[in-house]
C-alpha cells in the first residue's frame, strides 16, 4: 500500500513542540505515581561483601550491558534532537547502556532528517533500538518503512509504541487501531530483528501483553503511569478548546508502572521486560528489577541532563549507577539476579 499524502513539516513541528513542552513545562501525572514508593528493600546491615566486587551488568537481547538502563526513546527530526541524540549516543557507548530513539516517522515523511538520529558511527557497541508508531500500520506504513527505519539507523530491534491515549488528545491524531494485532503479527514474522511493544506512559495490562506475546512480539516495555503525561503534553499544544479539555481530563489515565511488571510477569515469566514510566533514580531502577523487570528505561531525566550538556549526562549515569550498586550493597547481594530473592522487596500496607 501506498504511503498517503503526508505534511512533513508538520511532524517535524510536532517533533519540536514535544522537546519544547517537555523541557519548559511541567506535564508529569498529576497525582497518579508509579507505584514503586509503595516497595521497601529489607535492608542488610552487614552484607559480607567488597562494595567495589558489585556487578550490575545484565543481557538483554543477546547484548551484555554495563547496567540494566535503557535510554529510552525520546526524540529526533529537528537539529535540537540532533545534539541531544548525540550526546545520549556517546554516553550509551561509553557506559554500555541500551538507547532508543523516537519516532522516526518523520525521517520517512522527510528522509533529509535520517542524520538526525543516525548515531551508530557514535555508538557502534549498544544496542540500539529504532521505533515506529504501531498505528502508522493503518495509515500506509508496512514492511517496507519499518525496515527501512530499521535500516537507517543500524538498528538491533524495533520498537513499535502503543499511544492511543495519545493520538485521541493530540491535533489530527490518528485513531484507527482496528485490525493492528494481526498487522503486527505480520511484522514480527517478517523482520530480521526482534519487534518490542512499547507503550508511552499508559501502561501494558497482563492481558494485552499475552496478546502480544501470542502475535510474535519479542519484548515488552511497560511504559507505566506516573511520569510524563501525554496527554498533557498533546494538551499543551492544542489549539481546539475540547482537545485541550480532554487532555486534562486524562491527564492521570493509565495503568501504574509497578502494577504492569507485576501482572505481567505472573503470566510471562520469561519475556524480556522493560520496566519504564516515571523512574527518576537508581533505588526505583532496582525496585523494578525486583519485581521483575530485565532493564529499566528512563527518558525525561536523560532528556533534561543532555539539554543541559555533556557533564551533567555523566553526572547523571555515575549517580543512577551508584545508586543502584548501593542497593545491591546494602540488601547483600552481589549482582541483579540477587534482587530477585524471596524476602528482598516487600510491600508496603
Amino acid at each position: 500500500m501506498a504511503v498517503p499524502p503526508i505534511a512533513p513539516l508538520e511532524t517535524q513541528t510536532r517533533k519540536a513542540d514535544h522537546l519544547r513542552i517537555c523541557l519548559d513545562q511541567d506535564v508529569q501525572f498529576l497525582r497518579k505515581t508509579h507505584g514503586l514508593e509503595r516497595y521497601r528493600f529489607t535492608h542488610c546491615c552487614l552484607p559480607e561483601l567488597d562494595r567495589d566486587q558489585i556487578d550490575i551488568d545484565t543481557n538483554f537481547l543477546g547484548r551484555r550491558l554495563g547496567a540494566p538502563l535503557l535510554i529510552s526513546s525520546m526524540t529526533g527530526g529537528t537539529e535540537q534532537a540532533r545534539l541531544i541524540n548525540t550526546r545520549l549516543a556517546t554516553l550509551a557507548q561509553q557506559h554500555r547502556l541500551a538507547m532508543g530513539v523516537g519516532s522516526q516517522r518523520v525521517a520517512i515523511e522527510n528522509p533529509e532528517l535520517t542524520p538526525t538520529f543516525a548515531v551508530r558511527s557514535l555508538a557502534p557497541d549498544i544496542l540500539l533500538l529504532a521505533n515506529l508508531g504501531a498505528v502508522q500500520l493503518n495509515y500506509g506504513y508496512g514492511l517496507e518503512q519499518c525496515q527501512r527505519v530499521i535500516d537507517a539507523l543500524e538498528a538491533d530491534a524495533l520498537i513499535l509504541h502503543l499511544n492511543p491515549l495519545q493520538e485521541c488528545v493530540q491535533t489530527r491524531g490518528d485513531t484507527n487501531f482496528k485490525g493492528l494485532l494481526n498487522k503486527i503479527e505480520g511484522l514480527c514474522a517478517q523482520l530480521p530483528v526482534p519487534v518490542i511493544a512499547k507503550e508511552v506512559g499508559n501502561g501494558i495490562s497482563a492481558a494485552m501483553a499475552q496478546k502480544l506475546i501470542n502475535v510474535g512480539i519479542t519484548a515488552i516495555d511497560v511504559a507505566g503511569a506516573g511520569g510524563t503525561s501525554w496527554a498533557r503534553v498533546e494538551s499543551e499544544r492544542a489549539n481546539d478548546p475540547k482537545q485541550r479539555r480532554l487532555g486534562n481530563t486524562f491527564a492521570d489515565w493509565g495503568m501504574p508502572t509497578a502494577e504492569c511488571i507485576t501482572t505481567i510477569r505472573a503470566i510471562a515469566p520469561v519475556i524480556p521486560l522493560i520496566a519504564s514510566g516515571g523512574l527518576r533514580n537508581g533505588l526505583e531502577v532496582a525496585k523494578a528489577i525486583a519485581l521483575g523487570a530485565d532493564i529499566a528505561g528512563l527518558a525525561w531525566p536523560f532528556l533534561q541532563a543532555a539539554s543541559e550538556s555533556e557533564a551533567a549526562l555523566q553526572e547523571l549515569v555515575e549517580a543512577l549507577i551508584a545508586e543502584i550498586a548501593t542497593v545491591l550493597f546494602c540488601t547483600g547481594k552481589a549482582n541483579l539476579i540477587g534482587l530477585r530473592d524471596a524476602n528482598t522487596l516487600q510491600r508496603l500496607v
